[in-house]
């Protein structure tokens, strides 16, 4: 069974949808569907069946499914001891990390690792942390950096090996103009009566603004949902919003923003990702190093 073809049934059990699986391998639905079809005729079984719009696992998909798992495991075990063997940390790292820890940390992490390994290529690809998980069970990436919004509860981490990072508090944003922006701390419920802008991109952030709301006794009211930070600290800036931050982005922060302590604190935690299959492969152990020391400088 060739490899790309088990790697197409894994993202599929995970996504449930054809287009969904394609999207995360980089490839066309039909493509994705041809996979699966060579896959099933050298299985001589079928391993999946039509729900509504999206596929469903039979037995033996399910079974196929687990033991890909272990074989994507195991390939990760032997490219890991290959490149202990050959005694050289060369070659090309892929990491994807979110925007507002990718500025901070990255930089000086890559720039140290090249002037120790010359010969190790780093490659950065920018994505929102839900994304990363996705990319680094897809093997499509090495090393995400990720957090604990972009860990859905009851998934499947077994093949995941997480290392703590960083821990990053939450801020209310304000413009500097508004009235509360002098003041020590603000509590969402002091928000109550003011209009929010919020991240509408596929993630985690909106909701969970909208959560931390809802707790707080009441519905946001939004008047502009927007594509990234960029446009919600637009609107902040104006003074036509408010809304919720994590403090990284205080540090990349527009004039015209004030940043306020959130009262109760909420925190989120960082951490670098990769498959626990590869937790021995020089490469990945250096990055892991090195970002975690760079971290713990610029972070703590």
């Amino acid at each position: 069974m060739e490899v790309g073809r088990l790697r197409a049934l894994l993202e599929l059990a995970r996504c449930g949808t054809m287009a969904a699986a394609a999207e995360a391998l980089s490839l066309t639905s039909s493509a994705v569907s041809q996979q699966i079809a060579q896959l099933e005729e050298e299985a001589g079984v079928k391993l999946t069946e039509r729900i509504g719009r999206g596929v469903r696992l039979t037995p033996a998909g399910h079974a196929l499914v687990a033991h890909a798992e272990r074989l994507m495991v195991v390939m990760d075990e032997a490219r890991s001891e290959m490149a202990e063997l050959r005694r050289e940390i060369a070659g090309e790292l892929r990491v994807a990390a979110f925007p507002s820890v990718a500025s901070v940390v990255l930089p000086d992490t890559v720039k140290a690792l090249r002037h120790t390994y010359p010969r190790l290529e780093i490659v950065i690809e920018e994505l929102e942390a839900i994304d990363g998980v996705a990319a680094l069970r897809s093997w499509r990436t090495d090393i995400a950096l990720i957090d604990d919004l972009s860990i859905v509860a009851g998934d499947n981490r077994e093949h995941v090996t997480v290392v703590p990072l960083a821990e990053d508090v939450w801020y209310v944003t304000v413009s500097t103009d508004h009235p509360l922006s002098k003041k020590p701390s603000i509590s969402l419920a002091d928000l109550r009566d003011e209009t929010w802008a919020m991240e509408s991109r596929r993630g985690p952030f909106g909701s969970f603004v909208a959560d931390l709301c809802r707790r707080a006794g009441f519905e946001p009211r939004t008047n502009a949902k927007c594509r990234g930070s960029e446009m919600v600290e637009a609107m902040v800036a104006s003074g036509c919003s408010v809304s919720v931050a994590p403090g990284l982005r205080m540090l990349r922060s527009p004039r015209g923003v004030a940043w306020v302590k959130l009262r109760p604190e909420v925190r989120r935690k960082i951490y670098v990702a990769y498959r626990r299959g590869e937790r021995n492969h020089p490469m990945v152990k250096v990055f892991v190093d090195e970002i975690v020391r760079t971290a713990s400088r610029l972070l703590s």
